[in-house]
């Protein structure tokens, strides 16, 4: 009879879970505009996710859709943990690596965290909304997504497993003895209260400079001039492990910053804090690098970092401008202006100028290094809070009033008494790490679609080849000559200008095929009949860059009849033939 009860109570218990369990049906949902309705795989854009999340999300979406994902590891971090990189394209149409590419990555600094989720929203996005977005099925024909969510999978898994602020750790792992004590990491942050966050230290003093908020108990504020406070601040939680008398100084003391890891206006440590040994030393760093040399057809990318609602350009270094030069800065405001309409409450921004000079930075090399038309975002603005200007201080009465009215307390942990070894009786309280520089959950996916968007409208605007117009004109003698005008219908030229100067890809090439090619030549102007002959190799003519928004036009005089075939094939712009 016990053995029966439970047999029922087992297939009861089954029953209900299946019914919990069932996926809704098409039929029961009504698609949002702009959204997968019945998405394949299912996501909360509302959370964050480990690197074993991440590679658990990227997994199912090159799984169900292996027409338009394929997914590698471009290396390994310096603990061994994948790089993972999605490759977005339609693969039923053309060569994937021929396509003008859009590069992604986010999270190179370990607790600049939502670039990981921004990235696989739009690696998501693309992939689910393919089947019933023109745009979208477009979009992949025509160009490639290489987005690589984390590049730094170690640093990430430390801010979410173990105690850090908002702010730590910003490098990755690799043990660095800050403080030159001939010993590593000894005296970093401490978790006090075991509560997995690294919050403020406060304790009473009658000659401090602070008290309590009457109107809100959280929040401490500055005395007047002739007003006694109740509290000092003693900082970030922690102690003093090493008994040298100083708290957490390898906790404060920048460790290195793989955004200063670059081979691009790269600086040593003495001039540019947090540069490790040389360009590319970081197995991180490098990794992006190889793949991004492998994959010339790389014309635009995106870098994910928080916080401030920033759309950067370069240059971080200011005797650097030149290298930015008048041609490509205008295609760098189109671009970002737009983006400026896409995401309310961002900016469009110069590193050197509007932020701080940084050097050895990674867009700096993409730019620099490569000819790549690249931005680096800084997401997550307090301006989304209420839709008006506020700032980043903590103090800031509106961050108090956000998590009042909209995260119901849940980003405060409130002031608890604590014994210190050193301080004696102090207060431990303040912000949680996942507020003030990462998004709350609500506004998540809203920023993330909106920066996502950006992003597609820079990609949209790689170039865009197409063999326009063909004529003929019969020269007698069995020769006739053949021009063909060729369109760039986006705003990127095929080359920036800092391509052209450095020659850093090679020419744009435009052949033809089936007849025999006598002569070859650039048509400079049609009108006036100017033209410059290439004496070598007429078949297949070299141009020097094929213009945003414009044409070139070019000329064969050639033997033969019958058809004939004129190809283009651009690193940057793609392939085009008629």
């Amino acid at each position: 009879m016990k053995l029966q009860i439970k047999q029922f109570i087992a297939v009861t218990a089954l029953s209900v879970t299946a019914l919990f369990a069932t996926a809704q049906t098409a039929d029961q949902i009504f698609k949002a505009a702009g959204s997968p309705a019945n998405p394949k795989v299912t996501v909360s854009w509302n959370r964050y996710y480990d690197h074993a999340g991440i590679t658990d999300i990227l997994k199912k979406i090159a799984a169900a859709h292996p027409e338009l994902a394929k997914l590698q590891s471009i290396g390994k971090s310096f603990k061994g943990r994948d790089i993972w990189c999605l490759t977005i394209t339609d693969f039923k149409k053309g060569n994937a690596d021929q396509k003008p590419g859009m590069y992604i990555d986010g999270n190179i600094h370990s607790n600049e965290v939502q670039g990981a989720e921004f990235s696989m929203y739009t690696a998501w996005y693309l992939t689910e909304s393919f089947k019933d977005t023109r745009f979208i099925k477009e979009l992949l024909a025509d160009k490639v997504f290489y987005i690589v969510p984390t590049i730094n999978p170690d640093g990430r898994d430390s801010y979410f497993h173990e105690p850090n602020t908002g702010s730590s750790p910003r490098s990755g792992v690799l043990p660095v003895d800050n403080d030159r004590d001939g010993l590593v990491d000894e005296d970093g942050y401490d978790d006090l209260d075991g509560d997995n966050e690294v919050l403020i230290m406060r304790r009473k003093n009658p000659n401090g400079r602070l008290r309590i908020d009457p109107s809100d108990p959280r929040r401490m504020i500055q005395v007047g001039p002739d007003e006694k406070g109740e509290y000092e601040m003693l900082g970030l939680e922690g102690k003093d492990n090493d008994g040298d008398g100083v708290v957490n100084e390898d906790g404060y003391t920048f460790q290195y910053d793989p955004n200063r890891d670059w081979g691009w206006g790269w600086q040593p440590n003495y001039i540019q804090n947090g540069a490790y040994k040389y360009p590319f030393s970081l197995p991180e760093t490098r990794a992006v690098m190889d793949f991004v040399m492998k994959h010339p057809n790389i014309a635009g990318a995106q870098s994910y970092h928080n916080a401030g609602g920033m759309i950067l350009r370069g240059p971080g270094d200011p005797t650097d401008q030149v290298t930015y030069n008048p041609q490509d800065i205008q295609v760098y405001d189109i671009i970002a202006k737009k983006g400026e309409e896409l995401i309310p409450g961002y900016r469009y921004l110069v590193v050197h100028k509007d932020l701080y000079p940084a050097y050895g930075g990674e867009l700096d090399w993409f730019y620099g290094g490569r000819g790549i038309y690249t931005y680096s975002n800084e997401l997550w603005t307090p301006y989304l809070m209420f839709n008006k200007d506020a700032t980043r201080n903590p103090q800031d009465n509106t961050n108090f009033n956000f998590d009042t009215y909209l995260l119901f307390k849940d980003a405060f942990v409130d002031w608890h008494e604590y014994d210190h070894p050193q301080y004696g009786k102090i207060e431990i309280g303040g912000f949680k790490k996942n507020f003030g520089r990462a998004h709350p959950g609500f506004l998540l996916e809203s920023d993330a679609h909106r920066n996502m968007a950006f992003t597609i409208y820079h990609a949209y605007h790689t170039p865009l080849l197409k063999v326009d117009t063909v004529t003929e004109k019969d020269l007698g003698n069995g020769l006739k000559e053949v021009t063909a005008v060729i369109s760039n219908s986006r705003i990127m030229p095929t080359h920036s200008s800092h391509d052209l100067k450095y020659k850093i890809e090679r020419p744009d090439c435009i052949s033809i095929s089936g007849v025999k090619a006598i002569a070859g030549m650039i048509v400079e102007n049609a009108d006036l009949n100017i033209t410059t002959e290439q004496t070598s190799n007429p078949e297949k003519i070299e141009v020097e860059n094929i213009p945003g928004l414009s044409t070139v036009t070019v000329r064969w005089v050639v033997q033969g009849s019958g058809k004939y075939t004129i190809s283009v094939d651009s690193k940057k712009g793609g392939v085009a033939k008629k």
